[in-house]
């Protein structure tokens, strides 16, 4: 693991100050929401670690989108499903529930709004040829 692009002192300024479990579970994964960005980066051909080094600005906001995600991290229930909504009924056997964090995880923390922050969401472009066939000059 590399180094994290955030700490604990700045997820207590930018969030709010953590519990010992919390704060426990935070060092655990500030290195690994870094590890990941710098994943995402990767694959996009570029080097966030130069990035950071390069520019004061861009290296805060690398901070806070890592701080953001560990934190969204934090959010999650570990004890049982993190539900924020759900409903039952009687005897029709129904249930209904909406999930806090869809895919949850520390893949589904980093979304793509902080991928785009970073710029490092590649566009995708192409074209496709809609009347088959070649066009071959006979």
């Amino acid at each position: 693991m590399s180094t994290a692009y955030a700490t604990i002192e700045d997820i207590t300024i930018l969030w709010r100050p953590l519990s010992a479990s919390e704060q426990a579970r935070a060092e655990a994964l500030l290195p690994l929401v870094s590890d990941e960005l710098r994943t995402y980066a990767k694959q996009v051909g570029k080097d966030l670690d130069e990035m950071v080094a390069a520019d004061e600005a861009y290296a805060s906001t690398v901070k806070i989108v890592t701080v953001d995600a560990t934190t969204r991290v934090l959010r999650q229930d570990i004890e049982g499903d993190a539900m924020t909504q759900e409903s039952m009924s009687g005897l029709g056997y129904s249930w209904q529930g909406t999930y806090a964090v869809p895919g949850g995880g520390i893949g589904g923390a980093i979304m793509k709004n902080d991928l785009r922050r970073l710029g490092l969401l590649n566009q995708q472009y192409g074209s496709e040829f809609l009347w088959g066939g070649s066009q071959a000059s006979t």
